[in-house]
């Protein structure tokens, strides 16, 4: 054989091995992208079972408010209940509003986790969405961590604070701070008027740590937010709480006006159609 013939035979195999590494390599891209595609299929299914889950779920949670508030409606009048039947009473009402908003936060939180990875959204890539403030050391001392929130919280970083004092009382649950985590929690979530995230906070200070120096102010702030959401009886509950504990204070005055006020409301007609 001649070396142009040698040379164009080379050439020829040259060329049919590039062919089949070429047509091999289209293949398993092709394999992977099927892959890719099927991944995301499954994703999109799986978010709209949770839409749809949390669709079903929400006309119970609806139907839960309704049945608290009814029974709340029904109750007798806070002045013929002892001291006793009316804490029990407030910290139900306040259990059952942590409890129906944990199971709205939890439906929303695995909807937002996979839309992010069917999406690639705020989480990026597919991955869960940062923490406020996961850069930031806490402190092994619980003074210096409850006083690191604090300052977090007063800088106006809320994010940051609110991750800050939720750690704190995963890591102290069942110190007297945790008590003062929770406050600082349900106020940051009071004067935005968020109602609905502020009342378990305050809830699990009432509950758990009812010798707190923060009671009043928490169970005055319950008050409010009771009213706003149109739970007349828990609010006047709260008030009737604070006159009862804390008597001949600044807390105690503001809570018998209060009450008055609601009383007044309440005795006059309602407004023709």
């Amino acid at each position: 054989m001649s070396r142009r013939a040698t040379a164009l035979a080379a050439a020829a195999g040259l060329w049919l091995l590039a062919g089949c590494y070429s047509a091999e390599k289209g293949k398993t891209l092709e394999l992977r992208v099927d892959k890719l595609t099927q991944e995301n299929d499954a994703l999109r299914a799986e978010l709209k079972a949770q839409g749809d889950k949390l669709s079903e779920s929400l006309p119970r949670v609806d139907q839960k408010v309704t049945e608290v508030t009814k029974a709340l409606e029904g109750l007798d009048q806070a002045a013929r209940r002892s001291d006793a039947d009316i804490g029990v009473q407030l910290q139900k009402v306040m259990e059952d509003v942590a409890s129906l908003r944990g199971q709205v936060d939890a439906y929303v939180h695995q909807l937002d986790a996979l839309q992010a990875q069917v999406g690639g959204g705020p989480a990026g890539k597919g991955g869960p969405a940062a923490v406020p403030g996961a850069d930031i050391p806490r402190p092994a001392d619980k003074l210096q961590f409850y006083a690191l929130a604090q300052s977090k919280q007063k800088a106006g970083e809320t994010a940051v604070a609110r991750q800050l004092y939720i750690d704190f009382i995963k890591k102290f649950p069942k110190d007297d701070l945790a008590g003062e985590a929770h406050f600082q929690l349900a106020e940051s979530y009071f004067v935005e008027d968020k109602c609905a995230e502020a009342l378990p906070e305050y809830g699990q200070l009432v509950k758990g740590f009812p010798n707190s120096k923060s009671m009043p102010t928490a169970l005055l702030h319950s008050a409010d937010c009771f009213q706003r959401l149109k739970n007349l009886d828990a609010a006047q509950a709260a008030l009737d709480q604070v006159i009862k504990r804390y008597p001949g204070t600044e807390a105690a005055k503001k809570a018998k006006q209060r009450l008055a006020e609601l009383k007044k409301a309440a005795s006059k007609p309602a407004p023709k159609r």
